[in-house]
């Protein structure tokens, strides 16, 4: 049992946003997160590798924007399982149509909405709320020599948190802001 997945494009090129069909009767509801076969066509051929749970405590705390370096190829899917989240997807792919563009993304325990995050895209978010927390699946295993980030205040990018960063971690701070002479990530 289970409704197919809604799978349809966003402003940046290859980022998708899945919609979840809900089966709801008196005992609760249902509805499907994954699935391979379904997904696949947005996925390049790759399959999950990990999943990661991340947890947030506290309102206007934000995450990002991590990425891989090449040439690890990782596809991320996020969704939200609760609390809500200001979603941030950057297009760091050299060539790109879409590249150095950004999209925000509510996305809440309600909505079962799931993004679909390209290799060679950034992403972070914020917290909505206290106690917001992110399932994460991911089609490459970590390697931490790969971990990239830039900076969620650069303002070649310009990404506007609906709320003010109450968090962020050192580590987030401490990443470059991108160069004028960034070409991008090659995938």
């Amino acid at each position: 049992m289970g409704n197919k997945l809604i799978v349809t494009a966003t402003k940046l090129a290859g980022v998708m946003l899945v919609q979840s069909g809900r089966h709801n009767d008196e005992r609760g509801s249902f509805s499907r997160w994954f699935c391979q076969e379904e997904l696949a066509p947005w996925m390049g051929g790759q399959t999950i590798r990990q999943i990661n749970h991340s947890v947030n405590l506290k309102t206007g705390a934000v995450r990002g924007m991590h990425f891989l370096y090449p040439p690890l190829r990782e596809f991320k899917l996020v969704r939200c399982i609760r609390g809500a989240v200001c979603d941030a997807v950057l297009d760091l792919r050299r060539g790109s149509t879409t590249f150095l563009q950004h999209q925000l993304f509510e996305l809440d325990e309600q909505n079962d909405q799931m993004l679909v995050i390209p290799p060679g895209c950034a992403h972070g978010f914020q917290t909505q709320q206290d106690d917001s927390q992110l399932l994460y699946l991911h089609t490459a295993d970590y390697k931490s020599d790969y971990d990239g980030g830039c900076r969620t205040d650069d303002p070649r990018v310009n990404i506007c948190w609906p709320l003010p960063v109450s968090l962020i971690s050192a580590r987030d701070l401490g990443f470059t802001l991108l160069s004028e002479t960034f070409e991008g990530l090659i995938v």
